[in-house]
């Protein structure tokens, strides 16, 4: 028995278990409430939820009949759905990373350029950037461009900042030394500046992943014909929140896959930082 409890201690050998437990038990507590049809009105109803999923994406006939009565059109309009907000994310969340890399790297190492744009910077940073999507409707139209500008403001300032940060925390002792060895500019850029930065980059890119989404997903809710937010406002507007929680799990699948590509690149790049796991271990 004292084995058996052991055992179920949260460690990190068993973390996988607990992490599917505790992901059973939510689902569990879900369903539980959801028998309550007043409560199922506001939280949907887990069971439908799976089934709106599976019709998208399962094969055609394996049951999406029962949740998808307008057959195979209905399910190939959710992978052009899926595939124009991908698109509008995958092209924000880049270009916002570029920008906000260059310019983070730009303005730490130009002093007095940072000292001048400082006040702007932070004011366009305070800004509450989701007033900004009508603006962008009007000057790039209702197409896939509005969504990526406004995903963009949200995402470069998170990896700007963090880009700026890293730089600046350089320890002066190893750029002396570096200078001392005949290092110039560009080589202390390659060999010191950027590695400090790596770091801080990664950091705030975990964060812009979600944040590329959310500028897609508010852009489409506010003027689109295609797009999972658009799919989303559609069942809003009937009352069909088990397709709305559906539409939520899609994108959060989405968004888990695309930070699990850039956590993936991490680690091969930053093989010298040990996990938390090594970490705790040691």
């Amino acid at each position: 028995m004292l084995k058996f409890l052991t055992v179920l201690k949260p460690s990190y050998a068993n973390l996988r278990f607990w992490q599917v437990g505790v992901l059973l038990l939510t689902l569990a507590l879900w369903h539980l409430a959801s028998r309550d049809q007043q409560i199922a009105f506001f939280l949907g109803e887990p069971v439908q939820v799976l089934g709106r999923i599976w019709s998208w994406f399962m094969p055609f006939g394996l049951g999406s009949s029962l949740f998808f009565p307008e057959g195979l059109a209905g399910r190939a309009d959710v992978y052009l759905h899926l595939g124009v907000t991908l698109l509008e994310t995958v092209l924000a969340f880049g270009i916002g990373t570029l920008l906000g890399l260059v310019c983070g790297l730009w303005l730490a190492l130009s002093p007095l350029a940072s000292a001048i744009l400082e006040p702007y910077l932070k004011a366009a940073n305070s800004m509450p950037r989701v007033i900004l999507a009508p603006i962008f409707a009007l000057w790039f139209g209702l197409g896939i461009w509005s969504k990526v500008a406004l995903a963009v403001t949200l995402v470069f300032f998170v990896v700007f900042f963090n880009v700026y940060q890293g730089v600046k925390e350089v320890s002066p002792v190893v750029l002396n030394n570096a200078r001392m060895l005949g290092a110039n500019q560009r080589q202390l850029l390659r060999t010191v500046y950027l590695p400090s930065a790596t770091a801080w980059v990664f950091s705030s890119l975990h964060t812009s992943v979600g944040l590329a989404f959310v500028g897609a997903v508010v852009g489409e809710y506010l003027g689109s014909a295609r797009g999972v937010g658009y799919l989303i406002l559609q069942a809003e507007g009937t009352f069909d929140v088990n397709t709305v929680f559906a539409g939520i799990a899609v994108l959060t699948l989405c968004a888990l896959l695309l930070d699990g590509i850039v956590g993936r690149v991490e680690r091969r790049l930053m093989k010298w930082q040990p996990r938390q796991g090594e970490t705790e271990r040691l």
